[in-house]
C-alpha cells in the first residue's frame, strides 16, 4: 500500500514539476486574464460512505455519509492556464450507520466487537463517527479558466488525514420487542478513537460544471488499526460544491 501511495505521489509531483518548466507559452494562453479568478476558496463535500471488503458480521445500514469542508488555495500552471494545482486543509467526517448491531468502542478486547443485538436491548439508530484533519492536493482542469462558474472542470488528487476524534452515537434505546426504554429522544455517546486508524490516505477525483461536481474517493489504508478488526477500506461518492 505504501509503495502505491509513493508512486501516485511521485507521478503527481512529476506532472506538476514538468508543467512549471520554462517553455514557449501559446499566444492564446497569454491573452487569458485570470486576475479576477479567486486564488482561494471554500470547498464543501457531502455524500455516501461505503466500507469495502466488510464481512457479514459488520452489518452496516441506513444512509452512511460524509461531510467535508476544506479551505483551498489555487495556483494556475504557467505553461497551461487550463491546469492548476489545488492545495488545502480542512476537516473530514465519516458517519457509518449500523443495523441491529452495537459497536463497542470502549471494549477492552483486542478486536473491535460488532455485536448483533436484535434479540436484546438495542438502539433504534446507531452510528460510529470518525473525524480527521485532512490535507487535500488536486491537479485541476478547466475548459474556461477565465470563468470557472461557466466551465467544465475535472480534478484528480490525493489526500492525507490525521484522526482527531472517534465516537459512537445511539438514539432511542429499545427492548427486544421494539418498545422504547427511555423515550425516542434518548441519546447515548461514547468517545474513544483507539480502534480507528490514526491516519488515512486516499485517492480522489471529481468532474462537473460550474460550482457543482460529482466526486469519488477511495481510502487505501484500513479504516481500523491493523489487527483490531477486518481489513476494510472506505469508498465515497458524493457532490462537491466549490467555485474552483
Amino acid at each position: 500500500m505504501k509503495k502505491k501511495l509513493f508512486v501516485l505521489f511521485s507521478i503527481t509531483l512529476t506532472f506538476f514539476a514538468s508543467a512549471q518548466m520554462p517553455a514557449t507559452v501559446p499566444k492564446t494562453n497569454l491573452l487569458m486574464d485570470l486576475s479576477k479568478r479567486p486564488a482561494d476558496h471554500l470547498m464543501i463535500q457531502y455524500g455516501v460512505d461505503i466500507w469495502t471488503n466488510r464481512p457479514d458480521s459488520v452489518r452496516t445500514g441506513g444512509f452512511s455519509r460524509h461531510f467535508n469542508m476544506y479551505f483551498m488555495f489555487d495556483k494556475p500552471f504557467k505553461t497551461n492556464q487550463k491546469l492548476s494545482l489545488g492545495l488545502g486543509v480542512g476537516i473530514g467526517s465519516s458517519n457509518m450507520f449500523f443495523e441491529n448491531t452495537f459497536v463497542d468502542l470502549k471494549s477492552n478486547s483486542v478486536k473491535l466487537p460488532f455485536t448483533k443485538v436484535d434479540s436484546a436491548n438495542h438502539f433504534n439508530k446507531f452510528k460510529i463517527t470518525s473525524i480527521y484533519l485532512e490535507l487535500p492536493i488536486e491537479i485541476r482542469y478547466y475548459s474556461n479558466p477565465e470563468n470557472p462558474n461557466k466551465s467544465w472542470k475535472a480534478a484528480i488528487g490525493l489526500k492525507g488525514g490525521f484522526l482527531l476524534k472517534g465516537f459512537s452515537k445511539g438514539k432511542d434505546l429499545q427492548n427486544k420487542n421494539g418498545f422504547s426504554v427511555y423515550g425516542p429522544s434518548y441519546i447515548s455517546k461514547e468517545y474513544d478513537k483507539d480502534f480507528f486508524n490514526p491516519a488515512m490516505f486516499a485517492v480522489t477525483g471529481r468532474i462537473g460544471y460550474g460550482f457543482i461536481s460529482l466526486d469519488g474517493g477511495f481510502q487505501f489504508n484500513n479504516v481500523l488499526r491493523d489487527g483490531t478488526g477486518p481489513n476494510m477500506n472506505r469508498m465515497t461518492v458524493g457532490l462537491t460544491f466549490s467555485g474552483l
